[in-house]
């Protein structure tokens, strides 16, 4: 799409007038680039998601961004998936893949040593970054790439009501995340029960009293918690069915935003297996699942709802100096300085241009604090402050500024 096409709030148009992420065709496509401003948004987020999921149970891992071919093979993303990785690599007598989940690394790391019915649910989740040959025509800015990373877990479990359970526990951690974000259901995101095809073999794992089963699992669960969701056949994962969260970009397109799925054949193909309190060998049941799904897809979806005005701690930058004139530069160095001190993110605007143009300037930009310091805040030792979200303020102190925000980004106010 040009960009005389693309819509006011389309991610794409905004990215380039914040300067959040760029595309270079001698990187390749379907590579974003993040700029200082974008790489911050995406930091956010990680932090957030990745506390918020120790808190809740989660341990966090990294594994490898590929691997020989035969996991793959083992875990049937290849030959089911092949289409949507990248080709093998060859080294000498073996061959490598660029990985494009991370669920075969996850249970390579839970077989590295036996384990016992007491340790369960074992929850690995990682920030992981993944390759995937999208074709061209469907590469979309930031919602169709080919190098992305996902908040990805993988839930071992020791039992069928165990993994209905990390279900239904996902899908808590999915919706207090997009209440943070500020994202609401049914109107932001809306549910859907994935299935599968039980005469699709080639697209399905051939287990059919499985899919019976899991699919009315994921049903019931889906009922317990009385949301609105849809049933779409066909949309399953190779292995298993899922519950897709579902979200609609400005233009209309609708996307597959996060996920939890059962998986009905990894337990086999893994031979994941525990010893339990009966002395005897037992199989494993699996749930893998995305708490925001991947990074580069949610910033697009919230770059377009919050029309690139983001909250203040998802900010790129918190606020911005405008010294009236030069002879008040000093002292915006010295409010530079401290609030620096305090960990926000300012910056200061050194430019000769009037102090109207400077106000301008940063609301184009969609800087949350705009504050100004001429005579009288340097007599006062204040500095006025004019919010984008709530107009301008009473002049206050710089300790008075940094307790303010300093509440506003510990709360995630939207």
């Amino acid at each position: 799409m040009e960009p005389s096409q693309e819509k006011e709030n389309d991610h794409k148009r905004l990215g380039r007038e914040l300067d959040l992420f760029t595309f270079s065709p001698t990187v390749g496509k379907g590579l974003p680039l993040w700029t200082p401003k974008g790489a911050t948004i995406r930091r956010e987020l990680e932090r957030f998601i990745v506390d918020e999921e120790i808190k809740r149970g989660y341990e966090h891992v990294y594994t490898p961004d590929m691997a020989k071919l035969e996991l793959y093979e083992k875990s049937g993303h290849y030959p089911h998936y092949k289409d949507g990785m990248y080709a093998p690599i060859e080294d000498e007598d073996e061959k490598f893949m660029l990985r494009p989940m991370t669920c075969p690394h996850h249970f390579e790391l839970f077989l590295r040593a036996p384990h016992s019915y007491r340790e369960f649910p074992v929850r690995y989740a990682e920030i992981a970054k993944l390759y995937r040959y999208e074709q061209s025509g469907e590469l979309m800015g930031l919602q169709r790439v080919r190098s992305f990373c996902l908040s990805d877990a993988h839930v071992i479990c020791s039992s069928e009501e165990q993994a209905v359970e990390e279900v239904a526990k996902a899908l808590d951690l999915i919706e207090y995340a997009n209440g943070v974000l500020g994202l609401e259901m049914g109107k932001d995101y809306t549910y859907r029960l994935s299935l599968g095809d039980r005469a699709d073999t080639e697209k399905y794992y051939k287990d059919d009293a499985g899919w019976e089963k899991a699919e009315a699992l994921l049903r019931e669960c889906m009922q317990k918690r009385g949301v609105d969701f849809v049933e779409a056949a066909g949309e399953a994962a190779f292995y298993g069915p899922k519950i897709d969260i579902q979200m609609k970009n400005v233009n209309g397109k609708e996307d597959t935003a996060f996920t939890v799925q059962y998986d009905l054949s990894s337990p086999k193909k893994f031979d994941l297996v525990y010893m339990g309190e009966d002395g005897k060998e037992h199989g494993c049941f699996v749930v893998h699942r995305s708490s925001i799904g991947s990074i580069e897809r949610i910033i697009a979806f919230l770059i377009e709802k919050y029309a690139g005005a983001f909250p203040l701690w998802l900010s790129p930058v918190h606020a911005r100096i405008l010294p009236v004139s030069e002879k008040h530069s000093e002292y915006a160095y010295q409010v530079l300085a401290s609030l620096k001190e305090a960990g926000l993110r300012v910056e200061l605007d050194e430019s000769n241009e009037t102090l109207g143009k400077k106000i301008r300037n940063a609301k184009t930009e969609k800087i949350p604090y705009l504050l100004v310091v001429g005579d009288k805040e340097i007599e006062d030792s204040t500095v006025s402050v004019d919010s984008r979200d709530h107009g301008k303020l009473d002049a206050m102190s710089v300790g008075d500024f940094t307790a303010r925000t300093e509440d506003e980004i510990k709360k995630r106010v939207r």
